[in-house]
């Protein structure tokens, strides 16, 4: 019986659980790439999105909540819309921003309005992104170990970064930490 569970663990362990596969991604493409950083070219697409006050972690989970009411039907027609990834999160004037992609399927005539009004609906611009992406847990310090390294890398490479950095986080909190997908991007202008 031991020797079932170890190898059930570990069977566990080393199964990929992308949960993130089975949902709508934010479209790009990608221009460049070196080990875990890209380049990519995103398409315009629409967002919802909400900022709220605080620290970082209180934040996107009041951000995610208000989101989540939306797209599960906090809307006049009462329309769920499908779940997307990333959840995206940055600083805004002493807040935090946090966002969901809309499926692409949408425009912004044929989406619902949110009843909520801290959630707002916005087109947002094709844009040019350096990105890094790392797996494990998304704290303040492996967010900050990215950041440095995406931002050294975007200094070595003779970009220029548009604005600050933003995160992103493409599983449901139960997904094992080595199979996470995080990232730090950051705009940089087209060259």
């Amino acid at each position: 019986m031991r020797r079932f569970l170890v190898i059930l663990v570990g069977l566990v362990a080393a199964a990929p659980s992308r949960a993130d596969s089975d949902v709508e991604h934010a479209r790009y493409s990608v221009v460049a790439s070196s080990g875990a950083i890209e380049i990519r070219d995103y398409a315009p697409h629409i967002v919802a999105e909400t900022t709220v006050a605080g620290e970082r972690g209180a934040a996107i989970s009041e951000g995610f909540r208000r989101l989540a009411g939306y797209i599960f039907g906090d809307n006049p027609p009462q329309q769920k819309i499908a779940m997307t990834a990333p959840v995206g999160q940055e600083p805004e004037s002493g807040n935090w921003k946090v966002r969901f992609t809309m499926p692409a399927e949408y425009s912004m005539a044929n989406l619902p309005k949110p009843n909520n009004s801290e959630v707002k609906l916005a087109a947002a611009p094709g844009k040019r992104m350096a990105a890094i992406r790392f797996s494990g847990l998304a704290g303040d310090d492996a967010l900050a170990e990215n950041k440095a390294k995406l931002l050294d890398y975007v200094k070595q490479q003779g970009l220029s970064p548009k604005g600050e950095p933003q995160y992103a986080f493409y599983d449901p909190p139960w997904t094992l930490p080595w199979n996470r997908r995080n990232e730090v991007l950051v705009e940089i202008r087209r060259e």
